[in-house]
């Protein structure tokens, strides 16, 4: 392609396409809600009403006009790399270039219709053994194809010095083992089966063969999901850390054929390998020995087939869309092609994209702002653990030294990933995307056994976002979450400190939750508490699993006050942290101390924090949510941190239902 003919060829981002920037606006507030009755709704309930979900969507909040503004920009940037591929000398922009340009090509995607996976598909054709199966799976795993079980290097969560090989339960399609086993799933179920028949029948299958394969891998896959752990019990990281020694693990699992898999992906030698879940390898292996070889290739077909079909020709990506976006989500219609790109590039090449995001987009002033900040909370959360009541001084010196090692990481790494071993090709987008996964497998597979890199991060610069490490010990917070309504130097503390400290403070807290406090000084599981502390933490977090429990997110539907106990204890202590931090603040500068929009700087604290939880959600991805996600539905995150905070019923005045549950000052940090 020569210089110029990417804006011929293929259609160009419109300006009218640039989402409106999102903010926090005294506007979004609805004064005909009672606030003690729903805080939630009284601080969005205009916005609410105003910005329905785009059909392209099955939510709209905060967090998505935010990643819309991002996306836009990366989508410019994509662009103008595209029109750079000859003429330009930085073989980056190249390379994110010819990504943007293979992602665009619908003409050549659906022209190659199945072919790029040809090859994948014979190599399982050819699977005449158990042996040959394993062999398959090497393969599979290091495209980034998903198929029976995960594989991969992470910081070893006892020897966080080091980084270790995990292999853990998988080989599920449906979200959860929930989806395959709840009378609640049954209709989910049945579109599920009549997709992967559709599927077969794209590929070109007859009808009778294609009922018949669906319902084979059903069978496996409920197999499967009845071995494997639930989203709760997976939350326990004493319980998914189960090391298997090198030399006992053909033993421990024969079927498996670890050892030839582990040669298969070139690991190197290694002592023991991080078993999550041993009774779902039992299993497995009893699976491996029952169902007959030609099921287990139809079903490594089928996985093939689904973990490929989002990047493969208009037929099968709509069939694709049509279960797992439409029926699955509720999301109405596909987004646009160009959205598509910026989300598959970001999630593959995430840091050669962010690192001309950020020289572009990111100003310094942000980081600076954000590191006072925490500066500021850091303050009141040490001071917070050197007088909490309910903790001995024994187990309160563990916590202060783990918090002393604790540290930040603001805006994007200080290197940048070097992805010029990968090819990429302006006529090759599904190689495209293999290619980058067998690179990043690769790069794990490689650093098992070494120091960890305590540079690397786990999100992209762009990415709306945060998280806390609990074998790093650290927050991170990428430059693409650094902006309004998260965070806005142009607005007064009181909203930052409630949108963007409660966060900071909400991740320092995940430290120190049901799963983080397991975790010591130097990241490794172990026991740090005395026996009464534990249980004096336990009856607070019970108080938590309760409050949470109780809430009703759809009719019949509760939320899972232990799946997001973790989430919820960091939501109360961030808020309750964030807001001391804001009073220390006002009381060292009492010139900030100013009525804004006829509203304290208490009332503007809470708001910021609410407004950043402003959500219009479909009741299907409402439903996933509250059997996945370890966080709650965004209602309960805006407004129950607020009402347990003990200045609540003050900073708004009035009286409050004091024997409603919701109001319960529920305090662990």
């Amino acid at each position: 392609m020569s210089t110029g003919t990417f804006k011929d060829k293929f259609p160009l981002i419109g300006d009218d396409e640039k989402p409106e920037d999102p903010r926090f606006s005294v506007e979004y507030i609805d004064h005909g809600i009672d606030l003690a009755e729903n805080f939630y709704d009284y601080a969005n309930g205009n916005w609410l009403k105003t910005h329905p979900i785009p059909s392209d969507r099955s939510y709209w909040g905060a967090s998505s006009e935010l990643y819309e503004k991002n996306r836009y920009i990366l989508g410019k940037i994509l662009e103008k790399c595209a029109e750079e591929v000859e003429g330009g000398s930085d073989n980056v922009r190249k390379m994110i270039g010819n990504f943007y340009i293979s992602s665009m090509d619908r003409g050549l995607i659906d022209e190659l219709k199945f072919k790029p996976i040809e090859k994948i598909l014979q190599m399982v054709e050819n699977i005449k053994s158990i042996a040959d199966l394993v062999s398959s799976l090497s393969t599979l795993h290091s495209s980034g194809i998903p198929v029976l079980f995960s594989a991969d290097s992470d910081i070893d969560e006892k020897n966080s010095s080091v980084y270790s090989f995990y292999i853990a339960q998988g080989g599920l399609t449906l979200p959860n083992k929930e989806y395959y086993i709840l009378d609640s799933f049954k209709e989910i179920r049945e579109q599920y089966k009549q997709h992967i028949e559709n599927m077969f029948i794209l590929y070109g299958y007859d009808e009778i063969s294609s009922k018949d394969f669906s319902s084979k891998i059903m069978d496996i896959e409920t197999k499967l999901a009845k071995s494997s752990r639930s989203p709760v019990e997976l939350r326990d990281p004493e319980k998914n850390y189960n090391r298997v020694q090198f030399t006992e693990i053909d033993d421990q699992f024969p079927e498996m054929r670890l050892k030839s898999y582990f040669t298969g992906i070139n690991l190197g030698e290694v002592n023991y390998v991080i078993a999550g879940q041993p009774e779902f390898f039992h299993e497995l292996c009893k699976m491996l020995e029952e169902i007959p070889l030609e099921d287990w290739k139809i079903y490594i077909k089928w996985k093939v087939i689904n973990g490929t079909a989002p990047y493969l020709h208009s037929e099968v990506e709509s069939e694709n869309f049509d279960f797992f976006h439409r029926k699955l989500f509720g999301q109405k219609d596909p987004e646009k092609r160009w959205k598509t790109a910026v989300s598959v590039i970001d999630s593959h090449m995430g840091e050669a994209l962010g690192k001309i995001y950020v020289e572009e987009e990111f100003g310094e002033e942000s980081r600076e702002k954000m590191n006072e900040m925490i500066e500021d909370i850091k303050e009141v959360f040490m001071d917070r653990l050197s007088h909490i009541d309910w903790m001995s001084e024994a187990t309160k010196e563990k916590a202060i030294e783990k918090f002393k090692k604790f540290r930040a990481k603001i805006g994007y790494p200080k290197k940048f990933i070097d992805y010029s071993p990968v090819r990429i090709e302006a006529r090759d987008y599904l190689g495209n995307i293999l290619r980058c996964n067998e690179f990043e497998f690769k790069r794990h597979i490689e650093r098992v056994n070494k120091p960890v890199d305590r540079d690397l991060w786990e999100m992209t610069p762009p990415t709306v976002n945060a998280y806390f490490s609990p074998t790093e010990n650290e927050i991170v917070f990428p430059a693409g979450i650094l902006q309004p309504p998260f965070f806005d130097s142009e607005m007064d503390d009181a909203v930052n400190y409630g949108a963007t400290g409660g966060t900071i403070a909400h991740e320092i807290t995940h430290g120190f939750d049901d799963e983080g406090r397991k975790f010591d000084a130097d990241g490794n599981i172990k026991e740090w508490w005395t026996e009464e502390d534990e249980k004096a933490f336990m009856e607070r977090a019970k108080q938590v699993v309760d409050l949470y429990g109780s809430q009703e997110a759809l009719p019949g539907l509760h939320v899972n006050g232990e799946l997001t106990l973790g989430e919820n204890i960091a939501d109360l202590g961030g808020v309750s942290i964030a807001y001391e931090a804001l009073q220390r603040k006002l009381k060292k500068h009492p010139e900030k101390r100013v009525m804004v929009d006829n509203l304290t700087p208490e009332q503007r604290f809470f708001l910021g924090w609410a407004q950043g939880w402003r959500m219009n959600i479909k009741d299907q991805t409402l439903r996933w949510q509250v059997s996945n996600d370890p966080h709650s539905p965004d209602k309960y995150r805006a407004e129950l941190p607020v009402y347990a905070h003990e200045d609540f019923e003050k900073v708004f005045g009035g009286l409050f239902r004091k024997d409603d549950p919701v109001f319960k000052k529920i305090k662990i940090w």
